[in-house]
Order: C-alpha cells, then sequence, then structure tokens
C-alpha cells in the first residue's frame, strides 16, 4: 500500500533528544574541569583520574565487542599487556619519546590483532572464548621468557628517568583525558555508522545479515582489531604511568573481571553503562578497599544481585524508567501535528 505524500510529511526520524542535550551541556563543563584538574587537584587525584580513564577504555572496548557485536571474549588482556611491552620496548630500547610511543603501542596492539584474529576467529561460541583467553596467556608466556625485558620480573620503564616528575604527571594525565574522551566518541561513533549498523544486524543474527549482504568475518575482524587498538592504548597508559612492567601485571586475568564488572554493572550495549560502572567500581574501591579480600567477595555478590534484578544493567534500568539517553543510536519515528511539530511519540 502506497503513502500519500502529505501522510508522509508527518514523519520524522531522529535519533538525539532531551537527553542528548542534556549529555552535551553537562559534558562540557565536566571536561573543562577535568582539564583544569591539574591546576588545583592533588597529584593523588591525578592518579586517580588516570586509572579511571584506563579502566574506563578497556570497559568500552570489551562493551564493542560483547554488547554491540555478542563477541565475548576472555582475552583482551593480550592487547593490555602486548600495548604495555611495546611501550617499554619502544620508548626504553628504540629511544621513542615514551608520551609518543603511547599511541604507537596502540598501533602494535592492533597490528599483532590481525593475524591473531585469523587464529581465533575459526573458533565458535565458547571455543572461542576460551581461545582468546589461550592466545592472552600464550602472549604471556613468550614474554615472561624474553630476557630483553627481564623476563618474569619484568622492566622499569627508564625513558622516563630525564623527565621531571611534574612534566610527566601533567602530560599523562592531559594524555589520559584525551584518550578517555576519545573511546567515548569514538565508540559512539562507529556505533552510529555503518560499521555499527552491520555489527549490530551480526549481532542478532550472522544468518540473517550475511543474507543481507553484510561481510560477516571482514566486520567481526575490524572490530576485533579496532577493540585490541583500544586495549593497547589503555594498557599504554597504564603502564606509563605505573613506571614498571611485568607479565603477570600486563597479562593477568584480573582486567576481565574488572571489565566485566562495569560493563555489566553499567548496562551492557549502551555507551553510558561502561561509564556509570566504572564510576561505581571507583567509588566502590575507594570506600570498601580496607576490607581486604570481603572487598572483592561484596563486588561479586553485587554483580549477582544486578544481573539477577536488571539484566540491562544500572544504567539500563535508569534508561527504560525515564527514557534518558544521553548518546542516542536508535532511530525514532516522530509524528508530527499540523503545525508541523513532532510530539516526541516512539514507534516501533
Amino acid at each position: 500500500m502506497s503513502v500519500s505524500r502529505a501522510a508522509a510529511g508527518r514523519f520524522a526520524v531522529r535519533r538525539s533528544g532531551a537527553g542528548a542535550q542534556v549529555a552535551l551541556f553537562a559534558g562540557v563543563p565536566l571536561l573543562v574541569a577535568l582539564i583544569a584538574l591539574p591546576w588545583y587537584g592533588s597529584s593523588e587525584a591525578l592518579r586517580l583520574v588516570v586509572e579511571f580513564a584506563c579502566v574506563l577504555m578497556m570497559a568500552q572496548m570489551w562493551n564493542f565487542l560483547a554488547g554491540y557485536g555478542g563477541i565475548v571474549s576472555i582475552g583482551q588482556q593480550a592487547y593490555i599487556g602486548l600495548g604495555g611491552y611495546a611501550l617499554v620496548a619502544l620508548a626504553n630500547h628504540l629511544g621513542v619519546n615514551p608520551f609518543l610511543a603511547v599511541p604507537l603501542a596502540g598501533i602494535v596492539a592492533a597490528l599483532l590483532a590481525v593475524p591473531t584474529s585469523f587464529i581465533v576467529f575459526r573458533l565458535k561460541g565458547a571455543y572461542f572464548a576460551v581461545g582468546t583467553w589461550a592466545v592472552a596467556e600464550s602472549y604471556r608466556l613468550v614474554l615472561a621468557n624474553v630476557r630483553l625485558f627481564g623476563g618474569g620480573s619484568g622492566e622499569s620503564l627508564t625513558a622516563l628517568e630525564g623527565i621531571p616528575r611534574a612534566t610527566r604527571e601533567l602530560v599523562t594525565y592531559e594524555m589520559a583525558v584525551a584518550l578517555g574522551v576519545a573511546a567515548v566518541v569514538g565508540v559512539y561513533a562507529l556505533i552510529r555508522s555503518r560499521l555499527g549498523l552491520a555489527l549490530t544486524a551480526i549481532r542478532d543474527s550472522e544468518r540473517a545479515s550475511a543474507s543481507a549482504g553484510v561481510d560477516v568475518r571482514r566486520t567481526t575482524r575490524a572490530i576485533y582489531v579496532i577493540a585490541a587498538l583500544g586495549a593497547g592504548l589503555a594498557g599504554a597508559l597504564y603502564f606509563l604511568a605505573q613506571l614498571q612492567i611485568s607479565p603477570d601485571a600486563a597479562f593477568g586475568m584480573s582486567w576481565i573481571p574488572l571489565m566485566f564488572f562495569a560493563v555489566v554493572i553499567g548496562g551492557i550495549g549502551t555507551i553510558e553503562g561502561p561509564i556509570v560502572g566504572t564510576l561505581l567500581y571507583f567509588v566502590l574501591r575507594q570506600l570498601f578497599s580496607d576490607l581486604g579480600a570481603w572487598y572483592l567477595v561484596a563486588l561479586g555478590i553485587l554483580s549477582i544481585v544486578v544481573m539477577l534484578a536488571a539484566p540491562e544493567g544500572l544504567w539500563g534500568l535508569a534508561a527504560r524508567r525515564w527514557n534518558l539517553h544521553l548518546f542516542p543510536v536508535r532511530r525514532r519515528l516522530e509524528v508530527a501535528d499540523e503545525t508541523g511539530r513532532t510530539n516526541g511519540d516512539q514507534h516501533p
């Protein structure tokens, strides 16, 4: 049945809404305050923001893979570690400026993800998840036996020794803010792009997306490499701030529960979820870290409670309750009245 031009003119497809405007007006002052933090904050505050940015980047990359692509990897620590070791190799052994080595380390991690993707994507389902972990362990064992990087005990980032501490902290902090913002904006832009449409189609049904003309293999490998780039940048930035690296710290399994907590608690498959989850993680850590092992038990119990009571996460629960979307990616069909104004009602 055809639709008349007059009737068609009464509809409008929109993505943005009041929530996006709130994010813009609140985000700009927050960003300005973060940029200016070195001039009024303590060194401890700077280090906390750097760590927050690193964890946020890791969570956004894992959410990009699992939440939007349905690709559940438990081996993303491979690229966190590779990014950290690439930083050390470039700065300590090749004489590259350590701050310039951070983006280069991310590129190295992405390049290594290309051949790795041809191996892990031969596996499906649970075998894929286990395969990604096996790859991460393989990288850890290889670097633990390389004497050039200190073997199992690791190596210090000696390239920073000639740089004053104040300069080092300032540049590291500003890089962390820039990369943290870039991770959020970059994932948002990718999800709104044609690649994002193909990705969500593959997540819903690989067979249906392939029949619609989506190249499933190229798309999944592309997002795997992009996620490796982000994880490599986060790893390089983290170990730049830590001033030393070891195989167990770089490739440890502790990274996976951290990313899982931030994404699942905040809301998987949303841009806002990892932000909320990462913020909650740091708040709980600051409040209850003195409890020792009980603090980790409390995080586990909280994760279980949230997954049972609100599978969509805390942000997903809030978004459903108040129809709030700070980073809207879904299209809305709105009906216009006789004056041409839309009423904001959503239609399937």
